[in-house]
């Protein structure tokens, strides 16, 4: 393959937190990588980049897919390895914030880079003109910035900017390269100071702040508003400056002030003296142990700034705010807030208002168009909405009138006028495109070719939606739908996607017109998670009302369902991400192919609900194991997929759901959630092509009674070691027995119905009784397992 379309070779620069981690996603995807640090002083020269690597795995949550994933990182340094650098396609450049250091790193390694190269900055705001002038001229068309956002693995943005001299070829292959490979959102940013998203972030942060201090607020009553309340993440913000480090916030804010003089909000750009007496005496957050919270015992205490004392956290909103939040009219949402006197309210107004003149004020100078704004800040700091769709959703021409207003009335942070496109437009997402305040027009998309891929994009607000293809079949829990490629695809409507009779029904139908009119199946839904598993709703009552034959009849369907997938007459593909766990598990693992994304969390979960899986999972595990085991000692086998079971483990990757057994070696891992229908019904055609027939029935050998003696002693020690109660004594016996097969013979070939029957026998019988009853209402109250 041509070397200048294929990215084989990757060299990180640096071990900092940054580097390390992107080396470590990097290799989630099988991408080759050396990651550089300097020397160490004694020992090993690659002591410093060794620590590093090592450090990784202790990091939560984890970068890497799997912990073996470490020792595939390559550990070099810059006095012995940099000749290295002439086998790499591209080179990242992850070193600290200043521009000194990385020029200085630029004159060193340039002899080094091949002609073809690409070499990358993840600066997160330095010019990338002025790092391009310290590069040799022949360099430059190859350089850009590359701005990832911590931590790597999770966060989908990744920001490109183009200095002058940069070939838009280069960033064409980084962009097809970030998307597929890495699974990262691509925005391509203007070469200004902090480019796009943590220009309006950070100022978002600064404005909240501003405003806590102008209303009075305390710290975790600001917390309690600016999280899911207004579509942010729950660490909202004072507690997310916690976890990036009140030092790092401070780096950052004072960076954006020495950067943005001419801004007409600099003024802002500043933390209070506070909070400043607090990074001098060492409380810079969760990594130190206390900053704005601190956790004392199981108290969790937050900062009073006035008397620099920490007091129990734990403020609520307002009654009367949370019914103004409760409206789902966005317009009669933001009219209320601003028209209450509750100084909640206007908070909430104020800080909104200041980031909707802020976005607007700049995005011709830093954005392309305003989806490029919106999504950066969706994506890189995890907002439902972009500031401009929340303004748009309000009513735009209202909005832009009431900032008006308070612009003429002195209550915004800035008194720069809104600038003139704002009332030249009725909205800045447009069926037709978004608006681009630079060039006066609504853009479309990147023509891309990468973006062919995402059948189903994620979009904003007001852009024109994907083809929903022809509905086949449909009713309240499925729809049945294809596009015209001979590809049926099944999407559940169910909330979490949760199987229930209904979904069970719909399962069934479909498979019945997939069989007579289609070439393969493929189970995708638009938006995850794949399944949180069997709908308890439906359970409880059934067991309360002491329905056990109807309720024994439920798990019957459940397993005729499961059974019907893994032989139906057409190949069926589960396309998943997010959770699968429970039921959603099991349908997985009757699927002839699963494609994951690599975020897909997946396990069976039952004895949680004080159950074992009855889908067919203890039956299908009961199987894998036996084909592992080739007539070995099948036990060994058992004992990995007992354990998973009973600890109610669930992978945390797609990979890590390879390694305990869920999803099989065979099973297809991408990166990019977008891209899954699209692999799905690739994988689904290709069964299909190669003249499909579902598989022929085996008898199965299994462990039988010396299995379950074994693993039901090592249940007795753990009773008696205080580990675990005695109703899990109970449910461990009952999965032992329908994992081993029941009171046989070891090496007895047994049936599936055997053992479908000897996990649905287990599964009612736990269900009758009282403890399991209770740990079904408590996980339907709280959400959390119960251990009785």
């Amino acid at each position: 393959m041509n070397r200048g379309c294929y990215v084989r070779k990757v060299a990180v620069l640096g071990a900092g937190v940054m580097g390390a981690q992107i080396a470590a996603h990097l290799v989630n995807a099988d991408v080759e990588v050396m990651l550089f640090e300097l020397a160490a002083k004694g020992g090993d020269a690659n002591g410093n980049v060794l620590k590093a690597i090592q450090s990784l795995a202790r990091l939560e949550p984890s970068p890497l897919a799997s912990r073996g994933r470490a020792a595939l990182i390559q550990p070099a340094n810059y006095d012995e390895h940099l000749e290295r650098l002439r086998g790499c396609d591209l080179i990242i450049e992850a070193v600290a914030e200043r521009m000194d250091i990385k020029t200085g790193l630029y004159a060193r390694i340039a002899p080094y880079i091949h002609e073809q190269a690409i070499f990358a900055s993840n600066t997160s705001g330095l010019s990338i003109d002025a790092l391009a002038r310290a590069l040799p001229e022949n360099l430059r068309s190859r350089f850009c910035g590359m701005h990832f956002f911590n931590p790597p693995r999770y966060m989908q943005l990744v920001e490109l900017i183009a200095s002058q001299a940069t070939d838009a070829r280069v960033l064409d292959r980084l962009e097809t390269f970030l998307t597929t490979t890495l699974g990262k959102g691509v925005i391509r940013a203007k070469d200004t100071p902090n480019f796009i998203a943590n220009r309006i972030g950070v100022f978002s942060i600064v404005a909240t702040m501003a405003h806590t201090a102008r209303f009075g607020l305390p710290l975790d009553l600001v917390d309690a508003l600016t999280g899911p309340l207004i579509g942010r993440p729950k660490s909202a913000t004072y507690r997310t400056a916690d976890v990036v480090g009140l030092d790092t916030l401070r780096h950052v804010v004072e960076g954006s002030a020495q950067v943005l003089k001419d801004d007409p909000w600099v003024d802002y750009m500043h933390l209070p003296a506070w909070l400043h007496r607090l990074i001098e005496k060492g409380a810079l957050g969760q990594k130190s142990g206390a900053g704005l919270y601190r956790k004392d015992g199981k108290t969790i205490s937050v900062l009073d700034p006035d008397s620099g004392q920490y007091r129990p956290a734990g403020a609520e909103p307002d009654a009367e705010v949370l019914a103004i939040l409760g409206r789902k009219d966005p317009a009669e949402k933001f009219a209320a807030l601003r028209a209450s006197p509750h100084p909640q309210a206007q908070f909430l107004w104020a800080i909104h208002r200041d980031v909707f003149h802020y976005a607007a004020h700049w995005l011709a100078e830093i954005a392309d168009n305003a989806r490029d704004l919106d999504l950066a800040i969706r994506w890189g700091f995890g907002w439902t909405r972009g500031p401009f769709e929340i303004w748009q959703a309000a009513g735009w021409r209202q909005v832009a009138g009431w900032i008006d207003g308070d612009i003429a009335a002195g209550k915004t942070l800035a008194t720069t006028p809104l600038p003139a496109w704002v009332g030249q437009v009725s909205a800045v997402h447009t069926p037709q495109g978004s608006w681009s305040a630079a060039e006066g027009r609504y853009k479309g998309r990147s023509e891309l070719a990468v973006y062919r891929r995402q059948l189903w994009p994620e979009r904003v607000l007001g852009e024109a939606a994907p083809a929903l293809g022809e509905t086949v079949f449909e009713n309240e829990a499925v729809r049945l739908w294809h596009t015209g490629d001979g590809i049926a695809v099944l999407s559940f409507k169910s909330k979490m996607h949760a199987i229930g009779d209904d979904v069970l029904a719909g399962t069934l139908d479909a498979l019945g017109i997939a069989e007579e009119r289609f070439r393969a199946l493929v189970i995708w839904h638009p938006e995850a998670p794949f399944s949180a598993g069997a709908n308890l709703a439906q359970i409880a009552p059934v067991l309360a009302a002491g329905d056990f034959a109807g309720f024994e009849q439920a798990v019957a369907r459940f397993q005729q369902t499961t059974s019907a997938l893994r032989y139906s007459a057409v190949p069926v593909v589960a396309a998943v991400q997010g959770l699968a766990l429970g039921g959603g598990c099991e349908f997985l693992m009757h699927c002839d192919h699963v494609v994951a994304a690599l975020e897909s969390y997946i396990g069976l979960v039952e004895v949680g609900v004080g159950l074992i899986p009855a889908g067919g999972g203890c039956k299908e595990l009961a199987q894998r194991a036996a084909r592992e085991a080739k007539g070995g000692d099948l036990l060994a086998f058992l004992k990995q997929y007992f354990e998973t079971i009973a600890k109610a483990t669930v992978g945390k990757s797609a990979e890590e759901a390879q390694e305990l057994g869920l999803l099989r070696a065979c099973d297809t891992v991408i990166f990019n959630p977008h891209e899954l229908l699209h692999v799905a019904k690739a994988q689904a055609l290709a069964l299909a092509e190669r003249g499909y027939r579902p598989p022929l029935k085996r008898q199965i050998p299994v462990a039988g009674r010396p299995g379950i003696a074994t693993l039901e002693t090592a249940l007795v020690n753990m009773v008696e070691g205080g580990f675990i109660s005695e109703h899990d004594y109970l449910i461990g016996c009952k999965l032992a027995e329908a994992l081993c097969g029941g009171d046989v013979e070891p090496g007895t070939l047994v049936s599936e119905d055997w053992l479908l029957w000897l996990e649905r026998k287990a599964f009612v019988a736990l269900a009758r009784t009282d403890k399991t009853q209770a740990r079904i209402t408590h996980m339907l109250k709280t959400g959390k397992p119960l251990r009785n």
